[in-house]
């Protein structure tokens, strides 16, 4: 194994990174993740130089996102507008840009310690002080690059690292430090193997005895149970696939589906949850659809809807005026029984090209176009907002937060810290994703529930739509390419976590903890 190391670092790192994304849905190795990270340790201590480090953190990157990300490729099979074998390129230049981040990472934590070799000669390992070092800092660094990746040209937050620890039990730790200080835990676990391997049993106890309490707490602290008083809830799944999605054709068949699933209006009143777009309507120009969702619900219920707002402006053609179609907003309609509009949410973190086609005036000329049908782009809207839910039939009033589809993804960025609410609500869809899209993205919405500490509803068209409570776990789900409808009640917040109060203020705290660490454990051994 060393020789092979020694003779094919590269490789290694190729390799590594990709067998590291197995650890996400919906492989769920997560050991092997773990081991692949020890590995990655390895490498950058063994690394000759700068350039070293920077290119095993690249190949490193490259493997794993091109595995992880291998669901967008099957985007590109419902858009005929581009070629569909440019989606297994598009994942391929998507992974070379966003293995910068891993590359940075491994950069900045080749610098700390000390560049003291054990033995003559460049290549060969680091101390266990160096090692532990590289570890803490490797931390730090990777949680800097995670947050980086989310934030830097709008941002590309899929499969954070932290996601893979859901099954251990120490995700809960989000609850403190949020995503991007759960993948530094991560890290932290990886160089406890390393060391391990090492027969470094003293420092890799001290990073190891805190992750398993954090495990024993995430496995010993349930949700709150849910009071016997708790509001209805309906979440409908209609299995309408991408490649039916927009036929005017079955357009009525559709309607159809998703009306008998939502099933007839009952004494208690009920939220009634459509996925993302579930209607090719303009609700709030179209009477006649409104009157239609109207008929479905009893005099207390509520139907929270995806829809799509318009707006026109007048334009001048051959000397005639007329109404053009000048944008529009992905957005969350409220409708009630009396045909009323309640509330609406424009979503705001849009995808660049799916919702939106990015310098269009070049890109479009040479024959691409975004993924959602169209030829005019989606504005975005404000940002996190709570909407109320009025009171009906002696339900009280309720605060519901929104996040559409990709937008739920952004740790830190889904509520309305001002006001908090009560539950959010992610109406998706997932049909364009293949079979690892939409379990991925169920995961990073357990993520957002652990670290807000509120309950998250998913409506999908194909799903996988799902009902989670304020501890990340799910209470209820429809199967992937099932039609179906979850009926429950809706469960209870917990008052609110460390990362609801600061963020990811909180998330930073514990990577300059992490650096301080380092520089006190490098100082310790001079």
């Amino acid at each position: 194994m060393k020789d092979i190391l020694s003779r094919f670092p590269n490789l290694a790192a190729l390799l590594a990174g990709f067998l590291s994304a197995t650890g996400f849905e919906p492989l769920r190795l997560w050991p092997v993740t773990l081991a692949c990270f020890a590995l990655l340790i390895l490498l950058i201590g063994r690394a000759p130089d700068r350039r070293g480090a920077f290119l095993r953190g690249w190949l490193f990157g490259v493997g794993h996102f091109t595995l992880g990300l291998n669901w967008i490729a099957h985007a590109f099979t419902f858009q005929d507008a581009m070629p569909h074998w440019f989606g297994y390129g598009a994942v391929i230049l998507l992974s070379l840009y966003l293995a910068v981040y891993p590359a940075l990472a491994t950069l900045a934590a080749y610098h700390l310690p000390s560049r003291k070799r054990e033995g003559p000669g460049v290549g060969t390992e680091r101390s266990e002080a160096t090692i532990l070092t590289t570890t803490l800092l490797f931390a730090a660094t990777w949680l800097a690059s995670e947050y980086l990746r989310a934030t830097l040209f709008t941002g590309f937050a899929w499969n954070p690292l932290g996601v893979t620890l859901l099954p251990t039990g120490m995700a809960i730790a989000s609850t403190l430090i949020g995503t991007y200080g759960l993948g530094a835990l991560a890290i932290l676990a990886s160089g406890a193997i390393l060391l391990t391997l090492r027969r470094q049993f003293r420092p890799a106890a001290a990073l190891t005895a805190p992750l398993v309490a954090l495990a024993l707490w995430g496995n010993l602290s349930p949700a709150p149970p849910t009071p016997s008083g708790a509001p209805r809830i309906r979440v409908v799944q209609p299995n309408i696939g991408q490649d039916e999605k927009y036929s005017p054709e079955l357009e009525q068949a559709h309607f159809q589906t998703l009306a008998t699933l939502s099933g007839t209006p009952r004494p208690a009143p009920r939220l009634i949850f459509w996925p993302e777009a579930a209607i090719p309507a303009y609700l709030d120009l179209e009477p006649d659809w409104r009157a239609r969702l109207a008929a479905l619900l009893g005099p207390g219920d509520l139907l929270m809807t995806g829809a799509t707002k318009v707006y026109f402006q007048q334009v001048e053609k051959d000397g005639i005026t007329e109404n053009a179609l000048s944008g529009a907003n992905n957005s969350l309609f409220i409708v009630d029984a009396k045909a009323r509009l309640r509330g609406r949410y424009d979503k705001s973190h849009l995808v660049p090209y799916g919702e939106y086609l990015p310098m269009r005036n070049i890109l479009q000329p040479l024959g691409l176009s975004r993924l959602v049908p169209g030829a005019v782009d989606f504005w975005p809207g404000p940002g996190p907002q709570s909407l109320t839910l009025p009171a009906t039939l002696g339900r009280p009033p309720l605060r519901m937060g929104v996040q559409i589809c990709y937008e739920i993804i952004f740790s830190g960025q889904v509520v309305d810290r001002a006001n908090r609410p009560d539950f959010l609500f992610n109406p998706s869809n997932d049909a364009w994703f293949g079979s690892w899209g939409p379990v991925q993205h169920l995961a990073q919405a357990r993520l957002r529930a652990l670290e807000e500490g509120i309950p998250i509803i998913r409506s999908t068209p194909t799903g996988v739509s799902a009902v989670i409570d304020a501890r990340g776990q799910i209470l209820g789900r429809i199967a992937h390419h099932r039609a179906g409808f979850l009926d429950t009640a809706l469960p209870s917040p917990l008052p609110p976590t460390l990362f609801s109060r600061l963020g990811n203020w909180a998330s930073f705290a514990f990577m300059a903890a992490l650096v301080l660490l380092a520089i006190a454990t490098r100082r310790s051994t001079r």
